[in-house]
């Protein structure tokens, strides 16, 4: 498959086309690795890490949403028991 490299800021881009973007599960936005190989650019989708700091620091009034209700609690895991095993 042929593409157009173009110009991108200071930068060059390549389009992909969205047939090898589903084979390879890349979605927008997606974090990839770049090499190159005698002469081959090779790319590579890298599965990113987060940490609860990192993601906690992408909290905002705009997106912050309301208390989710997941209906009445049920068994003993109703918050009162500190025994996590339920043994007494």
């Amino acid at each position: 498959m042929i593409t157009t490299v173009k110009k991108w800021g200071t930068s060059l881009a390549i389009r992909i086309p969205k047939v090898i973007a589903e084979e390879l599960l890349i979605k927008n936005n997606a974090t990839v690795e770049l090499h190159t190989d005698n002469g081959t650019l090779l790319v590579k989708s890298v599965e990113m890490e987060y940490s609860l700091d990192s993601l906690l620091a992408e909290v905002t009034d705009e997106n912050l949403h309301e208390e989710t209700s997941t209906g009445k609690s049920v068994g003993r895991g109703n918050g009162n028991n500190n025994n996590c095993s339920g043994a007494r």
